[in-house]
């Protein structure tokens, strides 16, 4: 069975693309669950929580990533111009400070912003296939004739990384995301990402939390504002969702 990324082959970033729903990667999810469940499977999830993402992409990172990705010279240098030469101010006692050039960032709010961030996000893309591709993170492999493995959902800032019960994972997800804080300027905020198991005794997932230095969540838990391994069918379900209209 060859390895499968989620986001290339199966899935693709949904987020800010054209015909893509958000409502995917939340469907995708509740279905890896389900099948852990009625299998017996057992899995491990890792929600991640970045701290004022947006607000703190390296720009030196950015460029790189989109040198990767082939972004003409030209076009690496409008962005530069839109995004480095910005600048801010702080209200003190109700008056404006001097203008200040900011360091980092995308200024969310900006059109731009949304699809720059995307860039920035591909590399923590790039380090899960690898880490997979080269045996040192186990993805959870859903179906029988046709397997897929899934190792990371990701729309925009919000991100699901998930795997099979092992240390080797838990030490590669640390390794990892350690790694994409050191390369893009983004901090994962690890004591509000959460350690989520599927058919794994809570004792374990407390170890491997603390290892990780994160906190273990409930199954079920909210991704993308909607519940994961909830019952669609029931109207609890769709309270998070009620309570915001």
């Amino acid at each position: 069975m060859g390895e499968i990324s989620i986001t290339t082959r199966l899935l693709d970033k949904t987020a800010f693309v054209k015909d893509r729903q958000i409502l995917d990667r939340i469907l995708i999810a509740n279905e890896v669950v389900d099948e852990a469940r009625k299998t017996k499977k057992e899995l491990l999830l890792f929600k991640v929580d970045f701290e004022k993402a947006y607000d703190s992409v390296d720009w030196g990172y950015l460029d790189a990533v989109m040198g990767r990705m082939s972004f003409p010279i030209l076009w690496r240098k409008w962005i530069k111009e839109c995004v480095c030469r910005a600048s801010s101010s702080v209200l003190v006692n109700g008056s404006p400070t001097d203008e200040f050039p900011l360091e980092r960032g995308v200024r969310q709010g900006d059109p731009l912003s949304p699809f720059l961030f995307l860039l920035a996000a591909e590399g923590l893309n790039v380090l899960m296939q690898a880490m997979v591709e080269n045996q040192f993170f186990s993805g959870y492999s859903i179906g029988m004739q046709s397997p897929i493995s899934v190792s990371h959902l990701q729309f925009a800032d919000d991100t699901l990384l998930l795997g099979t019960k092992s240390w080797a994972n838990v030490r590669a997800l640390r390794a990892v995301l350690v790694l994409f804080e050191t390369m893009s300027g983004l901090k994962v905020n690890f004591n509000k990402s959460m350690l989520v198991g599927v058919n794994i005794a809570d004792s374990w997932l407390r170890v491997a939390a603390t290892a990780l230095h994160c906190k273990v969540g409930n199954m079920s838990f909210l991704y993308l504002g909607l519940l994961i391994g909830g019952d669609p069918r029931r109207l609890g379900f769709w309270e998070s969702v009620l309570t915001r209209i």
